[in-house]
């Protein structure tokens, strides 16, 4: 995928993500920016959209996918678990996500495993903040000026991508218990 068509579907959205199919149509990535960069992350594609997600901080540095996911296996609806790790030296970044398909257990979870040892570290819980929600692309085109009114021609709002859902408390931050 080139450069250009990763900026135009950054910026083609709310600037935040877009889902991009790839050249042959088939393969599907995720196009995010933040900080002035743009960058193409297929690993958000592996979690289901319909689960809920929970971030896990102050992971130690010997917890694995594994180790994480035993952790939370007492949770029949724990569907995944992940840690974090440098693309470089593959050591952990001290934190992971784990996945839940039913919204009571994975409540039961947050209040459960907040504080607890996974390793030698005790784990902070806290709702992940990355909403994966895929929108049916829309045919509406914008006229002569385009999105912004700058003159660029006719633009078309696809609606799809990658909307975060916008939270309602205080520091975007949700009580889980």
């Amino acid at each position: 995928m080139s450069s250009s068509a990763i900026t135009s579907a950054a910026n083609a959205d709310t600037g935040v993500a877009a889902v991009v199919s790839g050249a042959d149509g088939k393969r599907k990535t995720v196009v995010r920016s933040g900080g002035g960069k743009t960058w193409s992350d297929p690993s958000l594609l592996e979690w289901d959209p319909a689960h809920f997600r929970l971030f896990v901080g102050n992971l130690a540095g010997e917890v694995t996918d594994d180790s994480l996911f035993k952790a939370f296996s007492k949770y029949p609806s724990c569907q995944k678990a992940r840690v974090v790790r440098d693309k470089t030296s593959s050591k952990s970044r001290g934190y992971g996500f784990v996945s839940f398909s039913d919204g009571e257990e994975y409540f039961q979870a947050a209040r459960d495993m907040q504080g607890k040892y996974i390793g030698s570290h005790p784990v902070l819980l806290r709702k992940s903040t990355t909403e994966i929600r895929p929108v049916a692309p829309s045919t509406h085109k914008r006229g002569k000026f385009g999105k912004n009114g700058k003159g660029k021609g006719t633009q078309a709002d696809t609606g799809a991508g990658v909307h975060k859902k916008q939270s309602k408390t205080k520091g975007g931050l949700k009580v889980l218990g």
